[in-house]
């Protein structure tokens, strides 16, 4: 290692103790540091969604991915940095969710592999390793794009290259680094147009720079408790934390889930709140309506009343809903069936869906497997990959169904040696008219051929209500709006569900089309159902119109115009 003095006073308003290696121990604790920083940010990052709508889950697939891969570790008493971090990136890498989590995972693979067997992490391992995440990264994008996570974490491997010639000591480096960072985030917006016409910075290089600032704070022995960042953590909208949406994982302890809506008596002190129910359980989430909180938690039976008597504190108790969690799970043993059999030498296909009334229609077109999954509740690499391991055949299509699983989907071809291949489905539509190519006992290489052909015969419109005000796309969007989506992007914005079904169908070309398929949501009302359908018949009284149920959360309607 050179021989260079540390430099601690560049070091704003913290005092601390150089550092100059890392353990094995000591990376486990702080990498727990980072995975707290980021639970206690992750609706700051989930709020950062260019789209405004109630799928901004960026925070949540980072934290669920960083969560898998502190799993691996929580119990190992291991004191090789180089074996801790191969096992964090294994858990990252079976746990990884979205976009934003399989890079993430793809970082931390890259990290581990420069660190190999190392018993410790020195200034000039770690710069290595910055470089070789970011490397990693950008080799497992396809295309990659500048603006995102991955320009972040090539400017904050920079910055360390650059840092490591001025000093050994490993904070004054991760300082740098994380001021490099920052920066970077800033400045997303100027290198992707999307996200200064949103008004934001990149969700997923927030959330690398929330993780690199917990395990900084770590290293500097600052706290990660909630009330550092309480200023930060907003409420959600109300709209984004209905009931049937709740769908963290259950942890170890967490026996009841309790949603309590309440009215605040006076200005609610959020940055209290938020400490007395860090107090009493996990999975903590709040959202905000008009003059109406709503708070969800996850808590142990002893304490499934607190939260209860906690809301009574700060306002008056409208409603109250309790689940008992234990028994929701012994309970999924009893799910319909989704499943079709599958024979050795067939060509069988996994479908991500996100309702039950859609499952059911994948599987009456022969799909093998379906795995739960959609718009907030991105499935993991492990949870795809479970889906066929175990399938007689080696031959196994993947239809991901919307352009957040895709990553995943390719990243569990990691994990298996079948014959898989990703069709690259963005949206429900899109994975109906390739299932429609589907011969079990035809050609592998021609049916991925037909159904990859078939993504370009089908428009996708989606129907949901927006949870923030924006402009974007010429579109001026106001919050409880209904938008429209036109295979996802944003093309209208209005008062009613009708109208913005028409200005939907209308920019399809739905002229040159004949059949409408419209996918009815968890949600959707008797009432709306009509309404839709009857403006479609009277409208296009040439065009053939389907209706299913759909049973997806968040969207009242999708619609699959051919």
């Amino acid at each position: 290692m050179a021989d260079v003095q540390s430099n601690p006073q560049s070091v704003e308003q913290v005092k601390y103790e150089p550092l100059y290696s890392i353990d094995g121990q000591s990376l486990k604790h702080a990498f727990f540091a980072a995975l707290i920083w980021l639970r206690n940010h992750q609706q700051v990052v989930n709020s950062l969604n260019v789209f405004p709508v109630p799928d901004g889950d960026t925070g949540t697939n980072m934290f669920l991915t960083m969560q898998s891969a502190y799993s691996e570790i929580s119990e190992s008493s291991e004191t090789s940095a180089g074996k801790i971090a191969h096992m964090i990136s294994q858990g990252a890498l079976m746990g990884a969710r979205g976009n934003s989590g399989v890079i993430l995972s793809q970082l931390l693979r890259g990290f581990a592999r420069l660190l190999d067997d190392k018993p410790v992490l020195d200034a000039d391992l770690l710069v290595e390793a910055l470089g070789e995440s970011r490397n990693t990264a950008y080799k497992g994008v396809v295309r990659p794009v500048e603006g995102t996570i991955l320009t972040v974490a090539k400017d904050m491997a920079k910055a360390a290259e650059e840092t490591r010639a001025e000093s050994n000591d490993i904070i004054y480096i991760l300082d740098k680094t994380l001021k490099a960072g920052e920066e970077s985030l800033k400045n997303t917006p100027n290198l992707l147009p999307i996200l200064k016409q949103a008004g934001v910075v990149d969700s997923g290089g927030k959330g690398l720079v929330v993780i690199v600032e917990g395990i900084y704070r770590y290293a500097t022995h600052q706290t990660v408790e909630i009330g550092e960042v309480a200023a930060e953590r907003a409420p959600v909208s109300l709209e984004s934390l209905q009931m049937s949406q709740m769908h963290e994982e259950i942890e170890p302890g967490q026996d009841f889930e309790i949603v309590v809506d309440f009215k605040p008596v006076g200005e609610l002190n959020l940055q209290s709140f938020y400490g007395d129910l860090e107090k009493i359980g996990t999975s903590i989430q709040v959202g905000e309506g008009d003059d109406l909180y709503r708070m969800h938690i996850h808590v142990p039976t002893e304490k499934k009343y607190d939260p209860i008597e906690l809301v009574e504190k700060y306002g008056a108790v409208q409603k109250v809903y309790i689940e008992n969690l234990m028994e929701q799970m012994k309970g999924k043993s009893g799910e319909e069936d989704f499943s079709n059999p599958v024979e050795e030498g067939q060509i069988a296909v996994v479908a991500i869906s996100p309702g039950d009334g859609i499952s059911r229609i994948f599987k009456s077109l022969g799909v093998s497997r379906i795995v739960s999954g959609g718009q907030t509740m991105n499935p993991s690499t492990n949870d795809i990959f479970q889906a066929y391991k175990d399938m007689p055949t080696d031959k196994v299509i993947i239809l991901p169904n919307n352009k957040n699983i895709i990553m995943a989907a390719e990243a569990s071809k990691k994990l298996s040696d079948k014959q898989v291949e990703i069709i690259p489905t963005k949206n429900i539509p899109q994975g109906l008219s390739a299932c429609l190519r589907l011969n079990p006992q035809g050609d592998m290489k021609e049916i991925v051929a037909e159904m990859n052909e078939s993504l370009d015969e089908v428009e996708a419109g989606e129907i949901t209500t927006a949870t923030r005000s924006i402009e974007l796309n010429g579109v001026n969007v106001k919050e409880g709006e209904v938008i429209a989506l036109l295979n996802g992007n944003l093309v209208s914005s209005s008062k009613s569900i009708v109208k913005a079904c028409a200005e939907l169908l209308k920019k399809s070309g739905i002229k040159d089309r004949e059949h409408v398929t419209i996918f009815y949501g968890s949600d959707t009302t008797q009432a709306q159902i009509d309404e839709v359908t009857g403006y479609i018949a009277k409208t296009y009284p040439d065009h053939e119109v389907e209706v299913h149920e759909g049973g997806q959360p968040h969207y009242q309607f999708i619609l699959s115009i051919e």
